[in-house]
């Protein structure tokens, strides 16, 4: 097993250095963050690969390959931040509609790349890689086991959890946690809040203080409605192959600059709310 590094933390301000294979790498500028009001969990809807690809003239199939490297940075620089959450939202249950070609092509993708030779990059970052989504007969086994590898070979890193949103919709997540409330014999008059969350798939994510959107559209897309009841939603119009670890930073300072209320006044103690 390869051995995870310690946290990397957050400066204080100004630039950091960072070591790769020995060599000293400039790390992003982290001066006007608040190291205190950092997220605990940020999530990413990382859309516009068909349109990145369309405007270099190219198959829409290279703008999957393009939106694998613009994860991994991003990644990268969530590990930076210090982030102890990171989610992605890679294949939704609405995207085995497209065409057969680019269906296969989004599965390779993540399966020979971010499942096997980023796997290992991540664990080697100290990145434990978990997956939400449902896990029915339209999943090709191959791929079930690569995800069923990277969970069992990263589980006890603790730097991040980097959370692959895989065959996920929000409604299918809630539909499938009223089942499992059903079926667990629970009754009626004891259902709450508490108890639909402890039936989401995986009830140890806390809820995504910040949203990230690419590609300047704005809408959530069946992405995690249950738990993004309190969250900060920032809108790009950046298309998601070209999204880098700059520009989660810069997401997370305009995430700083709002004030978080959760229905109280501003003023409020906000101690114990969501989010």
């Amino acid at each position: 097993m390869l051995a995870a590094p310690p946290a990397p933390g957050l400066s204080t301000g100004g630039y950091r250095t960072r070591s790769e294979a020995g060599d000293t790498v400039l790390a992003m500028d982290l001066s006007g963050l608040d190291p205190n009001r950092m997220p605990r969990h940020v999530a990413c809807v990382m859309d516009g690969n068909g349109r990145w690809a369309t405007q270099q003239g190219l198959p829409r199939t290279e703008g999957h390959r393009a939106g694998e490297v613009a994860l991994f940075d991003a990644a990268q620089g969530a590990l930076e931040l210090g982030l102890p959450w990171f989610t992605v939202y890679a294949f939704s249950t609405e995207n085995w509609r497209r065409p057969g070609d680019e269906v296969r092509f989004l599965l390779n993708v993540i399966a020979d790349q971010l499942l096997t030779r980023r796997r290992d990059e991540l664990h080697r970052l100290g990145v434990r890689i978990r997956f939400i989504g449902r896990r029915d007969w339209r999943v090709p086994r191959w791929v079930a086991r690569r995800m069923d590898e990277a969970t069992r070979l990263t589980e006890g890193n603790k730097n991040m959890t980097l959370t692959v949103a895989f065959n996920y919709g929000g409604r299918a997540e809630i539909v499938d946690a009223v089942r499992s409330i059903v079926e667990a014999g629970v009754p009626a008059a004891r259902i709450n809040e508490k108890t639909v969350s402890a039936h989401l798939y995986d009830p140890s994510i806390p809820d995504p203080d910040l949203v990230i959107r690419t590609s300047g559209e704005y809408r959530i897309s069946n992405f995690l409605i249950w738990e993004l009841a309190y969250s900060e939603l920032v809108f790009t119009d950046v298309l998601w192959p070209d999204f880098r670890r700059e520009h989660l930073r810069d997401a997370i300072a305009e995430f700083q600059a709002r004030n978080r209320r959760f229905g109280t006044t501003g003023g409020a103690d906000l101690d114990g709310l969501p989010g």
